[in-house]
């Protein structure tokens, strides 16, 4: 077994100022949509690299979801401009995009193809170093060896996984996540949750990665509501709880709620479901699933004990998990099910996918969502008909007891 993480990772307050130590001569800047120039952070890490004696060029507008255009129209850049250090600022997105950009960079020749297959990168740092800074409490990649790229002529995600795309340096500032907005702030601590829940009852997770996932589901549970409502110190914990819970995730894998996010996120012709708001209505649905394996059950009742939940039995505290995971969707204003997923991930009586759309892209997604690299380390292997009737729970908001 392995278990990788990167080589420096820089946390409290104030730890961005650590790029003015990195040794090089070029930094290729990637970021995403604007929050990063405006709150002052891309001028601060433009300065800092300038203070460290490289120069610097920024690639700027890394969208939402990443598409396989812009990360090829990136790494033709770094093609040119030739740096020694990507350093990559902003929420998952321009991370991510970043990652694969300096697979291509290295490899002109390689193709999109050759990547998607789970941990077949060509070993990378040739050519640059990479240093992730994260502005944003959830999705952990500054830490893990995944980049989740969209290809818009499919309309899939692929998560892309290799041990080599994981960070050399990781700074975790959480001046930075002060700035999220609070759906933002809800959608990637769910994300989180998901993530460290995942881990810890993954096939492949290990003693060294159950305390990270047990400790981030821990605080994710006594910060999320606080960090959504405004609550700085609280948010401060939430994007190390993030940090924790992608140490865990990385090495332990997930399983198939982020399967079926990755397969439901770009699908839909209304609009996207974000990829937190996704996990989170999806994972309740997933436990009640997993549950039929005893090792999975148990597990979970050791989260809700762990959580402070109370339950006579294992099958009592897989419920009062199931029913805790719900209340905190209600709480942080995340819908329950697609049916009423509404536009930016609120909570609407008729929501933009309907159910003609659904059932009709339903068993290609079922597909998809078995074939993704998610799939293979989930402790209940579903076949397409389980598939099915996940999904269709999840879209109408139903029981699992199958």
């Amino acid at each position: 077994m392995r278990f990788t993480l990167p080589r420096d990772l820089y946390h409290g307050k104030g730890s961005l100022e650590e790029l003015k130590n990195l040794k090089g001569t070029r930094a290729f800047v990637v970021t995403g949509g604007g929050s990063m120039k405006r709150f002052g952070f891309l001028a601060r890490v433009e300065n800092a690299l300038k203070e460290a004696g490289m120069e610097v060029h920024i690639f700027e507008g890394v969208e939402p979801d990443p598409s396989v255009t812009t990360v090829m129209r990136g790494a033709e850049e770094m093609r040119q401009f030739q740096p020694d250090w990507i350093v990559a600022i902003g929420g998952g997105s321009p991370i991510d995009a970043a990652k694969a950009m300096w697979a291509f960079y290295e490899y002109p020749n390689v193709t999109f193809d050759d990547l998607i297959v789970p941990f077949n990168f060509p070993t990378l740092r040739q050519k640059a170093h990479f240093c992730a800074i994260p502005s944003t409490s959830g999705t952990a990649t500054e830490v893990t060896a995944f980049s989740v790229i969209t290809d818009y002529d499919k309309g899939i995600k692929y998560p892309l996984a290799d041990f080599n795309i994981t960070p050399d340096v990781a700074i975790v500032d959480p001046e930075l996540a002060e700035k999220m907005p609070p759906k933002l702030t809800a959608h990637t601590g769910m994300d989180a949750m998901t993530h460290a829940i995942e881990a810890y009852v993954s096939t492949v997770h290990c003693d060294y990665t159950d305390p990270l996932a047990l400790h981030a589901i821990q605080m994710v549970h006594n910060d999320l509501k606080k960090s959504y409502e405004g609550d700085m110190d609280a948010r401060d914990r939430m994007h190390n709880a993030q940090c924790l819970a992608g140490m865990a995730f990385s090495n332990a894998l997930l399983g198939i709620v982020h399967s079926m996010a990755h397969k439901t996120g770009a699908v839909f012709e209304g609009g996207h479901i974000i990829h937190g708001a996704a996990n989170a209505m999806y994972l309740p649905k997933v436990i009640q699933y997993n549950a039929k394996n005893p090792e999975a059950a148990q597990r979970y009742a050791y989260i809700a004990r762990f959580m402070g939940l109370e339950g006579s039995d294992t099958q009592s505290l897989v419920a009062a998990l199931v029913a805790e995971l719900r209340h905190m969707n209600d709480e942080l204003n995340i819908p329950q099910c697609i049916a009423h997923y509404g536009e930016g991930g609120t909570i609407a009586e008729k929501g933009f996918v309907g159910e003609e759309e659904f059932l009709s892209k339903l068993p290609e997604i079922a597909k998809n969502a078995l074939g993704d690299a998610c799939t293979g380390s989930n402790p209940r292997q579903p076949d397409q008909a389980d598939m099915e009737k996940l999904l269709t729970a999840c879209y109408y908001d139903l029981d699992v007891d199958f």
